[in-house]
């Protein structure tokens, strides 16, 4: 295994990390922004109204995208152990 193998799998991880990742973020990242904005135009400062919302959308996240994502980990893998053989010389 070369060093530009160990940087391609690298980037590879890094890549298919940011990519199951990014939807349940987003929506997180929205849904902050949103419950942020209502308690600045009410002027409700309770902490504990963050929490809720933000738990419900990434549950709701998961479920939508949860096969999704599995289907990329799982091909993710099946290349990894494809690999294998051409990386152990």
């Amino acid at each position: 295994m070369t060093a530009s193998d160990v940087t391609t799998l690298g980037q590879s991880a890094l890549v298919h990390a940011l990519l199951v990742g990014a939807p349940v973020l987003g929506i997180s990242l929205a849904m902050g922004l949103v419950v942020s904005l209502f308690q600045a135009t009410t002027q409700i400062n309770e902490q504990t109204l963050v929490y809720v919302p933000k738990i419900l959308a990434v549950v709701v996240a998961l479920i939508i995208f949860g096969p999704w994502m599995l289907t990329v980990l799982v091909d993710y893998a099946r290349h990894l152990f494809i690999q294998l053989p051409s990386w152990v010389r």
